[in-house]
Order: C-alpha cells, then sequence, then structure tokens
C-alpha cells in the first residue's frame, strides 16, 4: 500500500515529465515575442492611437504574468489543501486552450482574455511543478534538481523562441499553436506523477496553530527572496517586451532574428541553471546574490552601449548567466526555509513574486523608455542592478544574519 502512496523520484519518466511542465512557466510570454512588431502593424485599422496599439500589443506579453500574480496565491492554497497532481494536470489541459487561442482569434481583446486565462494555467502549472519537486528531493538533490529545472527550463525557452521566430516570419498567428505543446505534457502528468504521501505534513499543519506557524516562518528569509525576484523580473522583462522593437531600430531585424537573440539569453540562462547544483555545494545563498546582480547588471550595460548586433547578444549572454543562477537559488533557498506544511504557498508566493516584476516591467519602463531611450533604459536599469550586487557583496555579513535559519 505504501509503495502506491509515494512517488519514485529517481524514476527518469517522472523526472521528465516535472522537466517537461517546468517548460510550460517560460513559454507562457516570450513565446510569442517576435509576433509583435506584426501584431502591432496588424492592428493599426483597429486601433488608430499608436501609443495605445502599442501598449495593448505588448499586453499579449505582460498580462498573463498579471493573473499569475493573481492565480498563483490562489494556487498555493489548493496544492496544499488538495494535493499537487490534480492541479497540475487540470492546469497543464487549461494552458493548451487558453494559450493556443490566439491561433485562430482576430480581435486583440479576445487575444488579451485568452491570455488572461493562460496566467491562470501557468500559476497552476508552476506552483504544483516546484512544490513536487520539493516534496520528492531534500537537501543537496534538490539543489542539482531545481537548477536541472531552470536550466531545462532555459532551454526550452530557446527553442520555443527560436521556433517562436521561424513562425512569426510566416504569420505572427502561428507561434500561438505552440501553446498546445501543453497536452502531451497533460498525458505524462496522468500516467507518471504520483501524488505524495503528506499525511504527516497535513497533521503537523492541521495542529499548528497561528503563534507556531509565526514562528517557523523565515521572515528575512521572505523579504530577500520575494522582494529582489520581483525587482529582478522588472528588469528581465525588458528582454522580451522590448528586445525586438530595440533590435528593430539597432540594426533593423526581422523577427526571426529577435527570436533568436532573446534564444541566446535563455541558452546562457540554462547553461548557468545546470551549474547551480555544483555551485551551491561550495557556496551559501547569500553569496550568490552579488554574482546574480553583477551578471544581469554588466549584460544591460553593454546591451545599452551596444552600436552592433554581436554587441547586443554578448551583453544577453552574460545577464543570462544572472538569470540562470537567480530563479534556482530563490526556489531552493525559500524550500529550504520554510515549514514543509507551508511550502505550496511559499512557493506560490515566490510564483507571484516573480511575475508581478514581469507584469510591472513594462508600466515602470515604458516612461523611461519614452524620455531615454530603449539603450538609455537598458543602461540605467544595468547600472541599478550593479549597484545591487555591490550593495550584497558590501554587506553579505548582515544579509547573512537577516536571512538566518534552518536553511544553510
Amino acid at each position: 500500500m505504501e509503495s502506491k502512496l509515494m512517488p519514485n523520484p529517481n524514476s527518469w519518466t517522472t523526472k521528465l515529465t516535472l522537466l517537461l511542465a517546468s517548460s510550460l512557466t517560460v513559454m507562457s510570454g516570450a513565446t510569442v515575442s517576435p509576433s509583435l512588431p506584426a501584431m502591432k502593424q496588424q492592428f493599426e485599422g483597429t486601433i488608430a492611437d499608436p501609443d495605445l496599439r502599442t501598449t495593448l500589443v505588448k499586453l499579449v506579453i505582460t498580462l498573463p504574468a498579471l493573473f499569475i500574480v493573481i492565480g498563483s496565491p490562489i494556487a498555493g492554497i489548493v496544492v496544499d489543501r488538495f494535493g499537487r497532481k490534480p492541479l497540475l494536470l487540470i492546469t497543464a489541459i487549461l494552458y493548451g486552450f487558453a494559450g493556443s487561442s490566439g491561433l485562430f482569434l482576430e480581435s486583440l481583446p479576445a487575444i488579451l482574455v485568452g491570455r488572461a486565462l493562460l496566467g491562470f494555467a501557468v500559476a497552476g502549472v508552476m506552483v504544483s511543478a516546484t512544490t513536487l519537486i520539493a516534496d520528492y528531493y531534500s537537501g543537496p538533490a534538490r539543489a542539482a534538481f531545481m537548477g536541472l529545472q531552470a536550466g531545462f527550463m532555459g532551454l526550452g525557452g530557446v527553442v520555443f523562441l527560436t521556433l517562436g521566430g521561424a513562425l512569426a516570419q510566416q504569420n505572427w498567428h502561428y507561434p500561438f499553436g505552440i501553446y498546445l505543446f501543453a497536452w502531451p505534457i497533460a498525458l505524462l502528468v496522468l500516467a507518471f506523477i504520483i501524488e505524495p504521501d503528506r499525511s504527516n505534513s497535513a497533521q503537523s499543519n492541521m495542529g499548528s496553530t497561528n503563534d507556531s506557524i509565526g514562528q517557523s516562518t523565515p521572515v528575512g528569509v521572505m523579504i530577500i527572496v520575494y522582494g529582489f525576484t520581483t525587482l529582478s523580473q522588472i528588469a528581465f522583462y525588458l528582454i522580451p517586451v522590448q528586445l525586438p522593437f530595440y533590435l528593430d531600430i539597432l540594426v533593423k531585424a526581422n523577427p526571426s532574428q529577435s527570436g533568436m537573440a532573446i534564444a541566446l539569453c535563455t541558452l546562457f540562462s540554462a547553461i548557468a541553471s545546470v551549474t547551480y547544483g555544483k555551485l551551491k555545494q561550495r557556496m551559501e545563498f547569500v553569496t550568490f546574490l552579488p554574482a546574480i546582480f553583477g551578471f544581469m547588471g554588466i549584460g544591460y550595460l553593454l546591451i545599452g552601449q551596444s552600436s552592433n548586433w554581436l554587441e547586443v547578444l554578448a551583453g544577453l549572454g552574460i545577464a543570462g548567466m544572472g538569470l540562470g543562477l537567480l530563479m534556482p537559488n530563490m526556489s531552493v533557498w525559500l524550500s529550504a526555509a520554510v515549514p514543509d506544511a507551508l511550502r505550496g504557498r511559499a512557493l506560490g508566493g515566490l510564483s507571484t513574486a516573480m511575475f508581478l516584476g514581469q507584469f510591472l516591467s513594462p508600466i515602470i519602463t515604458q516612461p523611461l523608455t519614452k524620455s531615454m531611450g530603449l539603450g538609455g533604459t537598458y543602461a540605467l536599469v544595468g547600472g541599478g542592478l550593479v549597484i545591487v550586487a555591490l550593495g550584497f557583496a558590501v554587506f553579505k555579513s548582515q544579509v547573512r544574519n537577516l536571512t538566518r535559519s534552518r536553511a544553510m
């Protein structure tokens, strides 16, 4: 009986299913990024105001993030109360329906409704998949697999972005068809994911008082993880949202070239993520922070000062290395610090922080791009990230004391 309740985390089918499910989160927005310039041109007849049209078209990328923000806390509660597998299965199916709706819709408002539903689906997929990984693994194995998860997401981004760019070259509708990839993954979830036995955690959760939960909640870790994840994603989403327009101005890049450029960033991100497990054996969570924000800042400074294609690509590669270390470090840190009974809700909060930053990115950066231009905005954000990196390097001891918990 017990073997039916417990998953086999070392099964290659279980690992592959979790990795494929995780890849759905990275393709939620940026996959259709190469279509943005063509979509902006497509809706000239229906939306005359160019600024409004630009804003609405960019919402195709960022609107899912808003609904991920709304859906992630709900997903965290559901996943702790009703289980991991049911939520992952249902939201993977919804993902395919909502994501592919842009394949045949001709109305921008209708496309935006589909993107909103996609956001709810991504919230469920991301929270349930990451919580399953945290349940199945612990210690160095968890760090290694979460690094592998982030790396697989990055490699998936390379494939999906390159494919999205090639398809957008033919027709801006076609990249939306990539979202149908979720349905075969739903079948894998049904076949190979087993709900973990969480009876001990559930009993512990039922018996906990508000005071005991409050005492075991790592507030310092949560402030650092949530706050700087949001900041990093405000900066990161300058790439999928603004880079196609920047490259169009700089080198007259076509959609395929824009897709390849963004894919290069995710490739370097994947390489850095895969190395995270080994690096974590020799480094503390806090020690990663200067490297993460330093790589991102230097990369953005280089992008902002670029005068040609190769310089932009170099900046994207450097920034990608910082991004690749960011998410496994934040996920493993939070998973190790929070009580087991609150893990789903804590990781739901991480998902909220991540996608809140992605949604806020164009709102915060649009005034900067209008006054400073895209190059100036990349340079300004890069300088800010370098300052953050230097702050973490100088005040490392204080940050370590603030976040001291059972997560070492």
